[in-house]
């Protein structure tokens, strides 16, 4: 009996290094991912490395995983992209940077982008991941093993983003991530509009994240194997430069 026990807890602790679930706080409902890094490998893709064509889609992923005998456990989109779908900001993928970190300061009135801060959220070779600010991680000086820069900071050392009004009509879908702890991540994908406080509010008071990103609007969306895609409705996503996967080898 005891065997069994032990068994069970071992095989609900592996399940559980992609936790997927919903969330309903402050009557408004979310999906939220969290993955174990020292368990699991947290990956970005932005063109297919055959082609040298971005992937694009989500769906576009997980073919192209199960023809290399890997099968897609979960997905969601990078940070914000230019008009040429291709990322705005620092974008880093196995190591290698293909595109800079963005320090320029534009108008806040033309994208979310530029409403300060923005941010950059990292993982490094040793399964380490953060969030912090553009202009922190250019201090730090490090080299991630994956980054995505997008923006703006939802949550800075424990304070909501400044910037954000908690009675903005400004409601759209949204999503984020955090590292709720240095192997501990969490990514937020919104099941209906929210405005930035609000979703703020959520990595902070319910996830209980000190830093946490925003990393796309309308045309964001989660997947899983367990619990299929979450977030903005079909007919309003677009393509994305860059995707954030776990994938499994199969047997």
């Amino acid at each position: 009996m005891a065997f069994s026990v032990v068994v069970s807890l071992v095989c609900s602790r592996t399940a559980d290094a992609v936790d997927s679930r919903d969330v309903t706080f402050e009557n408004q409902s979310y999906r939220v991912v969290s993955v174990d890094t020292r368990r699991e490998t947290i990956e970005l893709h932005w063109r297919n490395p055959d082609t040298q064509q971005p992937f694009g889609t989500i769906d576009a992923l997980r073919l192209w995983g199960e023809a290399n005998g890997r099968s897609l456990a979960f997905a969601t989109n990078a940070g914000i992209y230019d008009r040429q779908y291709a990322p705005l900001g620092l974008y880093v993928e196995e190591g290698k940077t293909l595109v800079p970190l963005n320090l320029a300061h534009g108008n806040p009135r033309s994208g979310n982008f530029s409403l300060l801060p923005n941010g950059v959220f990292a993982i490094y070779d040793d399964g380490r991941a953060q969030v912090l600010t553009s202009e922190a991680f250019r201090a730090l000086g490090s080299k991630p093993r994956i980054a995505t820069q997008s923006g703006p900071m939802l949550v800075i050392d424990g304070q909501i983003n400044p910037q954000f009004d908690n009675d903005s009509d400004s409601v759209k879908w949204r999503s984020g991530v955090c590292a709720k702890t240095p192997n501990e991540v969490v990514f937020v994908v919104s099941r209906a509009p929210v405005n930035f406080h609000g979703f703020a509010r959520l990595f902070r008071d319910e996830i209980g994240c000190r830093d946490a990103l925003f990393l796309d609007g309308t045309i964001s969306e989660a997947y899983t194997a367990e619990d299929g895609y979450a977030g903005a409705p079909a007919f309003m996503t677009k393509p994305y430069a860059g995707i954030f996967s776990v994938f499994r080898k199969n047997e």
